[in-house]
């Protein structure tokens, strides 16, 4: 065995090996066993000795290994030790799992050796080569004693006393570089100690935030497929604080099979080191087993280009392009050159050297487009590289060639995710596309400046998984168009981020693991896309030809650690408002949940539906309700205690369900209960049925009966109202709506104020109120208070520092509680007053009014491009009337400076839109021209100023009050309408 393994090995460990080897030679058998070690500290030691030391026996056992990330007895892999016996016979290999204790050792004992030595290094002492030739390192700050001492805290004992002082110091380097980051850092250098072959070689490798067995595996197949055969390797983890942990890996290579060990295998080598902790496993599988000649640029594109078609070509037949069958046709071996030179056209159109121009790009994919023609025969091939065509044309920016990128992204064109066989729909401003490890995600946006949450979708089983990809872009399609409709009173428009991750079959380590990195990967590559920096200026081309501003919020599996590392990121990346870019911080946002912003907007319209739909006061009556959502839920959970608060008794809770099971009484179910319930955060099933009437009921889900009554509850139960407050889209749909009503037709509830986002289809909606007469108050309306608020938490972020906001939290909070009040009964009593004057479905009429201010808003954002600084400024109260009183009074004169002026203008927009809408009415704005519109609403502005000082001057006047009284209110209601003359 080599020097290395009796100087690492400890010697009750050897004389195992001895034993183990000694008993293999005597009962003549191959050199094979597997040995298992239990550490007094509950670790775990794994020995695998091999015979021979061929290429690629390391990889087989790497994939042998149990305690991986699917595995619910995962242990991490904290070290691992890789031999060659020196006469090539056997192969003797240490993999340790578990973390190693923390004793409270002296790390300048330990560590007496590397500190001594890098003294050496920082007052000049050592000579430019250590006695084999090798260059010792050079001083760095990383290497004063004080600097040193604080990371080998971080280390594990094994490895301080285990490590060659100049590899320690190699590595710290190594380590620095990636510290706080997700990156990858990597160095080659020549083996000076190997005087009998010239052709070894140390690879080192820092991996931040990466699976250490995942690391080996990939690692040790990339250097296996180019045809380097791994001699001796060593991995550790280092503590990185809060960022997690950086994995350590060292490597003694040999090429093999005719390769070389030359600058340029090297550097294409490090390129693909740093790239493969970010592929997805097709990838993976594409380049370096299926296709290999492809390399890896070329490969991720195919595998990304796979991944945007499946939305959008299984509308037309979801069994021939399955996402399966599409990534197998376009790298069939008849197809995969014609796939290869459609990637070489991406390529050439986005190389930063010298981009393709329009022209240039349309000659070539004609030229693709023929050869296709001719060449391919079967049609589903044919459309599928046809479609990667259209995609290359339609891409607008992308980050593939950025070194450091966590994943690949691409700004498109919206039209190229619509289907011919769709019917018309309204286009959205812009698409993002991301494709990474474990998982593709879409970012869909209705304006240039928007806002929108984040969520998280881990499907259960591969079925599943397939039906979410195929409906993915859909999802987020029907989320943004909601936000759009209901972003209507803030200067953002909608967006919505839905990431699709496979973390199939994992542990809950491991499937946190994969969200956590998924989150990072896709937020990352998002920066890429939209930031404007020196490196982004240099490597990304961009025909979208504007910058663009947007922010994300979070949603679904999204957590506080997420939020806070995106907005660390966005401030590293240089986006203008990094504390903006994700709503929701913990110290400076305003929690959802804890002010229950969401559910104050939907009671006030679940208070004047009751009072004009069903003539009930909620204040003097009793009336009885639903809900789908938990008391641990957010929506449902604040709901449950502002029903109590405003009406005590007389709301009467029937009925609640949730991912644990439903509660059900006829007669109520006890409020004191329920708050129990939400107070300590649990879910239905922990309803107390002690406190259940004689005809109530808790079904739990570990039942099949259970399973039935939850996903019926919502159906069955008979309720004045119902509030959908939780669950998955589409829940209520075209094919099912008929459950909702009772055998007479008659609706089991005749109002529904949808507290959750596309609960029920559009189409259902209809066909609820054309056949039961069901009034629906749509999600764009009745849940908009929660959109409203981010966009307060935007300003804020932008307009105050943290301590401002912290400081002032409860009297701003206070006063964004009152706003979503106002604009809540604003569109409430609205809608009210125009569906019963004018008739029609609830639904759409709420669709009316969004589209009006959003009409209305659009055509603003526009006239006002035209308009000097001067006359900007005469609008500017109306931005400031918008916020908060106590941020407009803390911050509004520095708004210039810490606001973008696009934000400016889409913020007086938006609120002279919904001022004038709320006011006069949706057919006011509809009839005016387009063209006309913008001058219009410009005009209002200053009739209503004029009316104000009308009034003024009345109330010094002497006539009696309630002439007075009945003047003002005209005035109030129609004067400035009346002021512009236009009916």
């Amino acid at each position: 065995m080599p020097a290395p393994y009796f100087r690492q090995v400890p010697e009750s460990f050897r004389l195992d090996h001895i034993k183990a080897i000694s008993a293999i030679k005597d009962a003549s058998m191959d050199m094979h066993m597997n040995l298992k070690t239990h550490l007094p500290d509950g670790r775990q030691v794994l020995t695998f000795i091999r015979p021979g030391t061929m290429p690629g026996l390391l990889l087989n056992m790497i994939k042998e290994l149990p305690f991986n990330q699917r595995s619910e007895e995962y242990m991490p892999l904290s070290r691992v030790q890789i031999y060659s016996a020196e006469d090539d016979s056997m192969s003797l290999n240490l993999f340790v799992y578990g973390e190693e204790s923390k004793h409270q050792t002296d790390v300048t004992l330990t560590g007496s050796q590397i500190l001594e030595y890098a003294q050496q290094v920082m007052d000049g002492s050592l000579p430019p080569q250590d006695e084999y030739g090798r260059p010792n390192p050079k001083p760095n700050n990383t290497f004063e004693r004080d600097n040193l001492i604080k990371h080998m805290e971080k280390c594990s004992e094994s490895y301080i006393l285990r490590s060659d002082p100049r590899r320690f110091l190699s590595q710290i380097q190594l380590f620095e570089k990636v510290s706080g980051s997700d990156n990858i850092s990597v160095s080659t250098e020549y083996s000076y100690l190997d005087e009998n072959n010239d052709e070894h070689y140390w690879i080192d490798i820092a991996l931040a935030n990466t699976l250490p067995h995942y690391a080996l595996e990939q690692t040790t197949k990339l250097l296996f497929l180019h045809s380097f055969d791994v001699m001796r390797a060593h991995l550790d983890n280092v503590s990185d604080g809060d960022n997690g942990t950086i994995t350590l890996l060292r490597m003694l290579v040999t090429p093999v099979n005719g390769a070389k060990g030359n600058e340029a295998t090297f550097n294409l080598l490090q390129q693909e080191l740093k790239r493969c902790k970010w592929l997805n496993d097709s990838t993976m599988e594409l380049v370096f087993e299926t296709h290999p000649w492809l390399g890896v640029r070329r490969g991720e594109i195919i595998t990304a280009m796979a991944a945007i078609m499946h939305p959008i070509m299984s509308k037309q037949n979801a069994i021939a392009f399955s996402k399966g069958n599409i990534l197998e046709t376009i790298t069939k071996d008849r197809y995969i050159k014609h796939a290869a030179a459609i990637v070489d056209l991406f390529l050439e159109r986005f190389n930063p050297k010298g981009p393709l121009s329009d022209e240039e790009l349309e000659a070539k994919s004609k030229e693709l487009l023929s050869i296709i023609d001719n060449e391919v025969e079967d049609t589903s091939a044919q459309a599928l590289l046809t479609k990667m065509i259209d995609i290359v044309k339609h891409t607008l920016r992308t980050n593939i060639y950025m070194n450091n990128r966590y994943a690949l992204g691409l700004r498109l064109d919206p039209r190229i995710m619509s289907s011919e066989d769709e019917a018309p729909r309204e286009t959205p401003y812009g698409v993002i596309f991301v494709h990474g490890r474990r998982f593709d995600g879409y970012h869909t946006r209705f304006r240039d400046i928007a806002r929108g949450g984040m969520r998280l979708v881990t499907p259960a089983s591969p079925e599943q998984y397939a039906l979410e990809s195929a409906h993915q872009y859909e999802e987020c399609y029907g989320l943004a168009f909601a936000q759009q409709l209901k972003n209507k009173d803030i200067p953002e428009g909608g967006s919505k981020a839905v990431v699709l991750i496979d973390n199939i079959g994992m542990s809950e380590t491991g499937k946190d693991f994969v969200m956590r990195k998924s989150v990072k990967a896709f937020t990352d590559t998002i920066l890429d896309l939209i930031v404007d920096t020196e490196e982004t200026r240099e490597e990304v081309v961009d025909f979208v030809g504007k910058k663009e501003v947007l922010y994300l919020g979070p949603d679904e599996q999204v957590i506080p650690e997420d939020i806070n590392w995106v907005i660390k990121r966005a401030k590293q990346r240089g986006y203008d408002t990094p504390a903006a870019f994700m709503s929701s911080k913990p110290r400076a946002g305003i929690n959802h949940k804890e002010y229950g912003v969401t559910s104050e907007g939907v009671n006030v319209y679940l208070d004047v539906a009751l009072r004009h739909v069903l003539k009930i006061d909620p204040k003097q009556e009793s009336f009885s309700i639903k809900i789908t959502g938990g008391p641990d839920g957010d929506v449902a959970g604040n709901e449950l205690k502002i029903l109590a608060r405003e009406y005590g008794d007389n709301a009467k809770v029937v009925g609640i369900a949730d991912g644990t099971g439903c509660a059900e009484d006829p007669n109520g179910l006890a409020w004191d209960e329920l708050l129990r319930l939400v107070n300590d955060n649990l879910p239905i099933d922990q309803f107390n049925p002690s406190k259940l009437g004689e005809c109530g009921a808790v079904h739990t889900v570990d039942t099949e009966e259970g399973v039935k009554a939850r996903n019926s509850m919502h159906n069955r139960v008979q309720a004045d109202a119902f509030i959908p407050a939780g669950g998955r889209p589409n829940t209520i749909n075209i094919h099912n709506y008929k459950h909702f009503l009772n055998h007479d037709g008659s609706p089991s509830a005749p109002l529904i104020v949808e507290g959750a986002n596309l609960f029920v289809t559009d189409e259902a909606r209809q066909l609820l109120f054309e056949e039961a007469g069901v009034v629906i108050v749509k999600d764009s309306s009745a849940n908009k208070c929660g959109v409203i608020t981010s966009s307060y938490e935007i300003c804020a972020a932008m307009m105050l520092s943290e301590e401002e906001f912290f400081d002032n939290k409860d009297q701003i909070v206070s006063e964004v509680l009152n706003k979503l009040h106002n604009y809540a009964q604003l569109e409430a009593e609205l809608l009210f007053r125009e569906f019963e004057t004018y008739g029609g479905s609830l639904p759409q009429l709420s669709k009316v009014v969004s589209d009006a201010v959003n009409a209305a808003t659009d055509s603003l954002s526009v006239a006002l491009e035209s308009f000097t600084a001067e006359d900007k400024e005469k609008l500017l109260p109306l931005f400031r009337f918008h916020l908060p009183q106590t941020m407009a009074d803390m911050s509004f004169d520095k708004v210039h400076e810490r606001v973008p002026a696009q934000y400016i203008s889409n913020a007086i927009a938006s609120c002279l839109a919904s001022k004038m809408v709320y006011k006069e009415g949706t057919k006011f704005v509809n009839t005016l021209p387009k063209e006309k519109l913008a001058s219009v609403a410009l005009r209002y502005v200053e009739a209503e100023h004029q009316i104000a000082i009308l009034k003024s001057a009345l109330e010094g006047t002497e006539m009696p009050e309630k002439e007075k009284e009945s003047i003002l209110k005209l005035l109030e209601a129609g004067g400035a309408r009346t002021a512009l003359g236009v009916f």
